[in-house]
């Protein structure tokens, strides 16, 4: 293959293939890394995740509402984190959150 003699176009075309063996090389050898990792952490009774310390994704409970919209019951708020724009403009308006507990 002779460089000085192919066009621009052929240039770039072959430059993205380059780009692309290398990106999908990288990629490969990482997973082959992590196989090989695996299968020697299965052997020892671990999993990788907990020789390297990675925690497994929390579950998250369900927490009740405890306030709802005044006058569409279906939009809700558990009291936690930001409080939703209708809790706001309630307050706003010179209301309580008290105004808005779900009974």
């Amino acid at each position: 293959m002779n460089l000085a003699e192919m066009s621009l176009q052929e240039l770039n075309a072959l430059a993205r293939d380059v780009e692309k063996a290398i990106r999908t090389y990288k990629v490969r050898k990482l997973n082959e890394a992590r196989a090989e990792l695996e299968a020697k952490a299965q052997e020892l009774g671990v999993t990788l995740d907990e020789i390297l310390g990675v925690k497994s994704a929390r579950k998250r409970s369900v927490v009740a509402a405890k306030y709802a919209h005044p006058e569409n019951p279906a939009l809700t708020w558990s009291g936690r984190g930001l409080a939703p724009k209708w809790v706001k403009a309630h307050e706003a308006l010179g209301g309580s959150r008290d105004d808005l507990l779900i009974k």
